[in-house]
Parts: C-alpha cells; sequence; structure tokens
C-alpha cells in the first residue's frame, strides 16, 4: 500500500499545536468535576532515565527568537529536572495503537547521546516574584496580530551551546541552545515573557508592526493565555506566585514603565 505525506506549512503546524494547548485547558476545566483524574493530553517526561542517567530539556519559554525564512530559531535554556508536553506520538500506527510508543519523551532522552534535545516545559524561575526579573505578558485577544515562536517539541542541536548564531548579538552561554520552532499567530491572544518590573513599551511586541515572520525579525515565545499555569500546576500540582503583566487598556502603545501585578 502506498503511503502518502502530506506537507503541513510551519505556520499551520503552529496553530495546530496551540489549539492543541487550548483543548487541553478546556479537557482540564471541563474535567475538574471528576475526582481525581488526571488528563492525558499531556506528557511528563522525566528528568532521569532508569539508570540515573540525567536527561536535560531545552526551556524556552523566556527565549527570544530570529525569525529566517518563516522558522524561529529560539535562544533557550538548557534545564534539569521534570518537565512537560504535548505527547507527540509517532510511529507505525494501527486503529488505536501507535507500536513502537515513541514520543517527546522518548526523543528527548534518545538525543542524549545524539547531539540534540528537545523542547518541553518547566517553570522558568525568572518569573517567580521572589527573585524573579521577568514577568508574563498577556497579549490580548482579537486585537493583537503579532507573531510569536511555538516551541513546544521544538528540536535543538546541542552543538550551538557557547557558539555564535545568526540575529543575537552575543555568543550563547554554555548552558543555552539554538532550537528551531514554527512560528504562530492568531487572534485567541496569548502570552509571552519580558522584562520586569512590566514596561508598556514590550506590548509592541503583540502586534505585527514589530514581531512578525518577516526574515531578521525578533519575536519572542508564547502559548495561549493561561497555559504556563496550567502546565505548572500539571507538573508540580501548585502554582508559585508569578510576576503578571496584564494588557494596557485600550490598545498596546510605547511608554515608561508601569506597576506591574505580583
Amino acid at each position: 500500500m502506498n503511503k502518502h505525506r502530506i506537507h503541513i506549512p510551519y505556520s499551520s503546524k503552529a496553530w495546530v499545536i496551540g489549539i492543541g494547548l487550548v483543548v487541553g485547558l478546556m479537557l482540564t476545566i471541563v474535567g475538574s468535576v471528576g475526582a481525581g483524574d488526571q488528563p492525558k493530553f499531556f506528557k511528563i517526561c522525566n528528568g532521569k532515565t532508569a539508570d540515573g542517567t540525567l536527561v536535560p530539556h531545552a526551556l524556552c519559554a523566556t527565549a527570544s527568537c530570529f525569525v529566517f525564512n518563516g522558522l524561529a530559531y529560539c535562544k533557550c535554556n538548557v534545564a534539569e529536572g521534570d518537565s512537560i508536553s504535548l505527547p507527540f506520538e509517532f510511529g507505525e500506527r494501527w486503529p488505536g495503537l501507535v507500536s513502537n510508543d515513541q514520543d517527546i519523551c522518548t526523543v528527548n532522552a534518545d538525543g542524549v547521546d545524539n547531539g540534540y534535545m528537545a523542547s518541553t516545559y518547566s517553570l522558568p524561575p525568572s518569573v517567580l516574584q521572589t527573585g524573579g526579573d521577568q514577568a508574563l505578558y498577556t497579549c490580548p485577544p482579537v486585537v493583537s496580530d503579532g507573531a510569536y515562536a511555538q516551541c513546544d517539541g521544538g528540536i535543538c542541536f546541542t552543538s550551538s551551546e557557547g557558539q555564535s548564531f545568526p540575529g543575537f548579538d552575543e555568543p550563547l552561554t554554555k548552558n543555552q541552545i539554538i532550537c528551531s520552532c514554527p512560528a504562530a499567530t492568531g487572534k485567541l491572544g496569548y502570552q509571552i515573557v519580558g522584562p520586569f518590573p512590566c514596561q508598556n513599551s514590550f506590548f509592541q511586541n503583540c502586534k505585527s508592526a514589530t514581531a512578525n515572520t518577516n526574515t531578521g525579525s525578533t519575536i519572542y515565545v508564547g502559548a495561549p493565555i493561561g497555559s504556563a499555569r496550567f502546565l505548572t500546576r500539571r507538573l508540580y500540582g501548585m502554582v508559585p506566585p508569578l510576576n503578571e503583566c496584564p494588557s494596557p487598556s485600550p490598545a498596546p502603545s510605547p511608554g515608561p514603565s508601569m506597576p506591574g501585578q505580583r
């Protein structure tokens, strides 16, 4: 039997991932009435193998990215410990079965000895109220037409650690890595990470005049509104106080620093 591959444009892939996060959020809210049931929409990846080998992951939640030919190349951090992601299962499929049980966690674990790792989510310490110098900026629905990078499941190459890369003024440090992520746009609203205390001018990154998919542009990693809190609770069982910058009203505009929500 001939197998046909369907090519999905990068922007469409990012849209599908974003919709997956939104659906996961909705399933969790609806499913919260069920006692003790854990949604299976997301998967937690262990930070160690059964024999104790460390399995680091790329943490891209706070990353800035350089756009080249429609793809975002994001400067992410190498992190240790457990993480969470959409499962991204793959392999030879039969109805209702993934025969070889491969997914985001196996991809990341296989990368330890093969020069790559995957981008998954863990809570970045920089957004914590205690000592954090970054915050979650909310780009509101409808009026936000900017582009952002959707890095859940992005693939990163360890050869980029400590090296120079186009679009970034300084070489990466030893614990930084470049990840390839699709760029996304949408009218559903999203959150990106920026400086704290809050700065009105950073909300320019919610608009396409600043954040777009043109080659040479700088965009930031983002996710649907509420994703960071949702994934943090699923991973750790609780959400510590986070720095947040609510969107200005009625529209983003440059300006001086403003009070942030803690």
